[in-house]
């Protein structure tokens, strides 16, 4: 089936300039791509075994990469895709630590370097593929959306083409905290866990430096920020002054929550060290955080979806961006066919449930997120319960450093005392600034 697909896409080729590349590779770096779904939901392949002319097995050298705290658990899903195909290829698998929020940046840097089988965050795939960074999956499509969630197949296309394997359906946001400090009326609001984390001379965080976590206040005021029709271009309202909640009435909620002793900024990262030092008892984070709460926590352990926070005298609940995270295959990549192979065997059913065991991250596979240890999951019932406060991530490349930006300012308390509509009109030009 290998060499029957290889031959129909080079007839196809011989039809058109060229096939699915990166700044225009031709075909050396896709001519294989349509053979990897020929798989099992679980990576296997009925024909993978075929080798070259002579019989003889492939040497095949791939790169993945994946976030820091990944690793090993990657090395092991590596190694034992290695060890499945061993009688038909002499497979390497070289890891490399990439964020998956940062992979689109570092790719759109130099294409041709990008590693054969990545992950990233959903809300990326609209610039990777209007950049030609991606394989579509071509092959198998059917069994790969049979097994994951429709939500998660939706964010994995592009104009009806399937561009990546969805891998986790839990990129979103909520409440951890510590039931030995707070009651369940002072999860509702920002001010009843600030309070009472101040009452224990402890503190909750939330990364407000970041334009993920940013929007909760803006979206949750009522003001948006999205996608234009091109697919890149963004559009904001977040410095609007003819609002209920104005933008300036969301800076000044801003900082008035930064200056409070018993609230931190801190990095996910930071997070996760407060938690198990015991400074931090609560924080805004996701899933992949789940194991290093509980592990700190033990019987106090919970989460709850976000809590309203005061802003204009009133209480706004707080929204959140959904996602999901994805596995592609860069359009460069030497071997295809096997870099396919590998998204497969990462994102099936048995790499989403190990997955789950060990990071806490939800998956989209529909067969283990229906199971009563996924849905018993404190982390994943407070996602459910922010769902309906949650928007796809969908913003453009331009939205995240003014972003960040003005929640550095607002984090360090608008140390130069500027005007904030002016802050805040100048992050929205940025945010909306055409794409080059």
């Amino acid at each position: 089936m290998k060499k029957k697909l290889l031959a129909t896409l080079l007839a196809v080729a011989l039809m058109a300039t060229s096939l699915v590349g990166c700044g225009g590779k031709d075909d050396e770096g896709s001519k294989d791509s349509g053979n990897a779904g020929n798989t099992t939901n679980d990576g296997g392949s009925s024909d993978a075994g075929d080798t070259t002319p002579s019989g003889e097995k492939e040497d095949v050298a791939l790169v993945m990469w994946g976030a820091e705290e990944h690793q090993t658990m990657l090395r092991t899903m590596a190694d034992e895709f290695i060890a499945a195909y061993a009688d038909q290829a002499n497979i390497t698998i070289d890891l490399g630590v990439q964020s998956e929020a940062g992979t689109k940046d570092t790719i759109l840097t130099d294409p041709t370097a990008a590693a054969d089988v990545f992950a990233f965050a959903d809300d990326q795939i609209n610039e990777l593929v209007a950049n030609k960074c991606l394989q579509p999956v071509v092959e198998n499509t059917d069994a790969i959306i049979a097994a994951n969630s429709a939500a998660s197949i939706d964010a994995a296309t592009v104009d009806g083409t399937l561009y990546a394997y969805p891998m986790t359906a839990s990129n979103g946001y909520f409440m951890y905290y510590n039931k030995e400090y707070f009651t369940e009326e002072d999860v509702k609001t920002l001010d009843g866990m600030i309070a009472a984390a101040e009452a224990a001379g402890k503190q909750i965080s939330m990364t407000v430096n970041d334009g993920w976590y940013l929007y909760s206040f803006f979206a949750g005021a009522g003001l948006t920020v999205g996608l234009e029709a091109d697919g890149v271009t963004n559009y904001c309202t977040w410095n609007a002054t003819d609002t209920a909640i104005t933008g300036v009435d969301v800076a000044n909620a801003l900082l008035d929550i930064c200056a409070k002793p018993g609230f931190a900024v801190l990095s996910d990262a930071e997070f996760a060290t407060g938690v198990k030092d015991g400074s931090i008892i609560a924080g805004v984070n996701g899933t992949w955080n789940a194991t290093t709460a509980q592990d700190a926590w033990g019987d106090n352990y919970a989460a709850v979806k976000l809590p309203t926070y005061t802003v204009a005298g009133q209480q706004a609940q707080m929204c959140s961006f959904a996602g999901f995270k994805l596995v592609g295959v860069s359009a460069y990549s030497e071997q295809p066919y096997w870099a396919m192979m590998l998204a497969e065997w990462i994102t099936n059913e048995t790499n989403q449930a190990t997955r789950f065991d060990l990071t806490g991250e939800g998956p989209s596979n529909v067969n283990i997120a229906g199971t009563d240890k996924v849905l018993s999951a404190p982390a994943i019932a407070a996602l459910a319960s922010q769902a309906s406060y949650a928007t796809a991530q969908r913003v453009g490349g331009n939205y995240w450093s003014p972003a960040q930006t003005f929640g550095q300012n607002m984090a360090d308390g608008n140390p130069n005392g500027e005007d904030l509509q002016t802050l805040l009109d100048t992050m929205v030009e940025g945010i909306t600034a055409p794409v080059q």
